[in-house]
C-alpha cells in the first residue's frame, strides 16, 4: 500500500438507502468530511467520488467515498459481499477504517 495514504477512522451506523436492493451506506462524521473535502478533495472525480479502501473488522476492499451535498458529508457504500461475509445489516455500529 502507499505510504503516502492518509487514514482516518471513525464509528458509524449503516443505513439503507432506498428499498429492495437499495444501497447500504455509513455517513463520514461531517467534521471529518470536511477535513477531508479541504485536504484532497482535489482527488474528486465526478459526482464528488473519491478513492478509497476500507476495512471493517480487519476486512478491507478497494471502494471511492461519494460527497452527498444533501447529508454535506461522504458516503460509503458497503458492498454485499462485505456485508455478507461480516454478517452486518442496517443500523449495525461499525468502527471503518478510511484510506485515501
Amino acid at each position: 500500500m502507499d505510504e503516502r495514504n492518509i487514514t482516518y477512522q471513525f464509528t458509524a451506523t449503516i443505513w439503507k438507502h432506498g428499498d429492495v436492493g437499495g444501497w447500504y451506506l455509513v455517513s463520514l462524521p461531517i467534521v471529518l468530511s470536511g477535513e477531508i473535502r479541504a485536504s484532497l478533495g482535489w482527488q474528486e472525480e465526478g459526482w464528488g467520488r473519491m478513492k478509497a479502501t476500507a476495512e471493517i473488522r480487519d476486512t478491507q476492499w478497494e471502494t471511492a467515498i461519494w460527497f452527498d451535498q444533501k447529508q454535506n458529508t461522504y458516503l460509503l457504500p458497503i458492498k454485499a459481499a462485505i456485508r455478507k461475509s461480516l454478517a452486518l445489516d442496517s443500523n449495525d455500529l461499525v468502527e471503518v477504517l478510511i484510506k485515501i
